[in-house]
């Protein structure tokens, strides 16, 4: 059913008259009055009454007045939503990102956030696989890879460097490196390209100050289960500050070699870039990012 004929047919049974309809619709009488008759021509039956003062509607007339003003009562109801919505912080977001970012990072800083936008509801995607936010499977994607999508907005990118981290059991066992090259005879822990991952190739450790590439001891696809393993004294890694923190068992080896460095972009839909809870929750994230020394 054409929407443009319901919204003329919603105005002459307010005006009660084809004539008075012109003074809202902005149309002529004539074309007021055909597109009525191609309505009821549609639903096969009359929808007004033509008596001596005007129209009067039938009684399919009035059962679709009433539905008509219902959906476009919704539809006011919805768009003075949508307003408010882009105007004002509340609502929903949906937050895709790594096990290990979005538990280890973002996670302990939320707090800050949700008090200072009560109205602001925020669920975590995390896993280790990209997302499609076109798809709507989240709202705002913090990723490491940009994508040259028209229809996505990239912020600018935050760098931030691994660091060498070691378990103080592991060192008590097997000595300290104090050249990249000692390396050579020490455990690593690398994600590795034996095992997919957004960071496939993040096998800094294998190469660095080494004359062949070695070999790792282990290879594990999560983040989280790296530091966990290097924790527990298994070996040598690298790793984020943010992932060790304050742990007095880490010690971070070799702090002069420049890390390597990875990017994080948030990404979020062209379509959402008006609402106010994406704006401030993309600003808060950036942030801190930003002080944070990403």
């Amino acid at each position: 059913m054409d929407w443009d004929k319901l919204r003329i047919f919603h105005a002459v049974a307010n005006a009660g008259s084809f004539t008075k309809a012109t003074g809202t619709l902005h149309i002529s009488q004539s074309a007021i009055s055909r597109q009525i008759n191609i309505l009821e021509a549609e639903l096969k039956t009359p929808l007004f009454l033509r008596v001596a003062r005007g129209l009067v509607l039938t009684e399919a007339g009035e059962a679709l007045k009433e539905t008509v003003v219902n959906v476009f009562a919704k539809l006011a109801m919805t768009q003075a939503n949508m307003e408010e919505l882009k105007n004002h912080p509340k609502g929903h977001i949906r937050v895709a990102t790594t096990l290990a970012f979005g538990s280890m990072w973002l996670a302990p800083r939320l707090q800050e956030f949700l008090d200072r936008y009560p109205e602001i509801q925020v669920n975590f995607l995390l896993k280790d696989e990209e997302v499609d936010l076109n798809m709507r499977e989240a709202d705002i994607g913090i990723t490491a890879f940009s994508a040259d999508a028209p229809d996505l907005v990239h912020t600018d990118p935050v760098s931030y460097r691994f660091r060498i981290y070691a378990s103080r059991s592991y060192l008590e066992k097997y000595g300290t490196p104090q050249k990249p090259e000692d390396l050579d005879h020490h455990r690593l822990i690398v994600f590795g390209k034996e095992v997919p991952h957004l960071y496939s190739n993040l096998d800094w450790l294998l190469k660095v100050g080494a004359h062949k590439q070695r070999t790792p001891y282990l290879v594990i696809n999560s983040g989280q289960a790296i530091y966990e393993a290097t924790r527990s004294g298994i070996g040598i890694s690298a790793l984020h500050k943010y992932m060790v923190g304050d742990d007095p068992e880490m010690v971070e080896i070799l702090p002069h070699i420049p890390g390597t460095e990875i990017y994080r972009y948030v990404v979020y839909p062209t379509h959402l870039a008006e609402f106010k809870r994406i704006q401030v929750f993309v600003e808060f994230l950036l942030m801190k990012m930003r002080e944070e020394e990403f």
